[in-house]
């Protein structure tokens, strides 16, 4: 069971931690050394987005006991319109394998935030459901994540709807979704 959260306000550092850019360091060398550092750059410069982002969803959902990665699974089946998924259906659009979801449903069950259901129609298949107490859990996770514009600071919303599409391309280029 989830103790009571404790208000998080998103608050991004004021002084930055470094001078310098040094995304925009290593590029420099990168083009004297190497050659063309354009996607290095930018590759290096999602990855370190994706560990700021990360790390302020964590902060926001630690006061729930759940990460973000839990997260999506409590969102996932409460999405769902039967109020229930298949195992294999939220590794599928989770898009991780099913070791991943078992570790996830057996940390969610643990804290009584989800229940796997047997189906009784087909013995090999499995559901998830929210408990009352994960409904609970999400609502107010839901919350802290959204009061917090899921992290991604600095772009307004059409810039956002850009990156978004830009990087929708390279997900699609890299075959993670036919269209």
């Amino acid at each position: 069971m989830a103790s009571d959260p404790v208000p998080y306000d998103g608050a991004v550092p004021s002084e930055p931690k470094l001078p310098f850019d040094p995304i925009e360091r290593a590029s420099a060398i990168w083009d004297r050394h190497i050659g063309e550092s354009r996607s290095m750059r930018l590759a290096t410069s999602i990855m370190r987005v994706q560990q700021l982002i990360s790390s302020e969803l964590d902060a926001a959902l630690k006061p729930f006991g759940i990460t973000f990665a839990r997260y999506e699974v409590l969102q996932l089946i409460s999405f769902s319109s039967a109020g229930r998924l298949p195992l294999s259906k939220i590794g599928e659009r989770l898009m991780v394998h099913p070791t991943s979801v078992t570790n996830a449903m057996d940390r969610l069950e643990s804290q009584g935030l989800v229940r796997r259901v047997a189906d009784e129609t087909d013995r090999r298949r499995t559901f998830a459901e929210l408990t009352d107490e994960g409904e609970r859990v999400l609502a107010q996770s839901t919350a802290a994540v959204m009061d917090i514009d899921f992290a991604v600071v600095g772009l307004d919303a059409s810039q956002q709807d850009e990156a978004y599409e830009l990087l929708r391309h390279v997900r699609q280029a890299s075959g993670d979704f036919s269209d």
